[in-house]
């Protein structure tokens, strides 16, 4: 599925996300995150043995939010599934790249002794974007025009 401009321009820039995972008795989890963006999959970094990427693995159906901090009533929602586990060099390359977008530093300061990292591959497949006017996409672009 192809991720319309106005989400992938938030997908583009440093914000916080959340990442909602499906536990093993059907609740979900949710998790604040980093979130990358690469052609039409929507990146997220973890550590191996986190319980996001111990769901995803189980069960691939993931859900993702964000709410505009500047204007709250400004949100989006993207279901999806991960495709695509990456470990090793790529998946700490990606953690170092998203701390520096977010963080300013070159390399990612909150590893722990021993972390193994994991890069989980999202490919959208419903996508929803809504702002204080409803679903009204011309106001979202007038608003990317101010």
């Amino acid at each position: 599925m192809e991720i319309p401009e106005f989400v992938r321009l938030k997908l583009e820039e440093p914000t916080f996300w959340q990442l909602a995972t499906i536990n093993p008795d059907g609740s979900p989890a949710v998790t604040p995150v980093w979130i990358g963006v690469d052609g039409d999959e929507i990146l997220v970094n973890t550590a191996i043995g986190r319980r996001k990427e111990r769901n995803a693995r189980r069960d691939p159906r993931v859900a993702l939010g964000y709410v505009d901090r500047d204007d709250p009533y400004t949100w989006i929602e993207v279901r999806g599934r991960v495709v695509e586990f990456v470990e090793g060099d790529a998946a700490d390359a990606s953690i170092d790249r998203l701390s520096n977008e977010y963080l300013g530093l070159e390399r990612y300061a909150g590893r722990s002794p021993g972390e193994r990292r994991v890069l989980l591959r999202i490919e959208p497949t419903f996508v929803n974007f809504r702002t204080e006017a409803g679903s009204r996409p011309e106001l979202l672009r007038a608003k990317l025009a101010e």
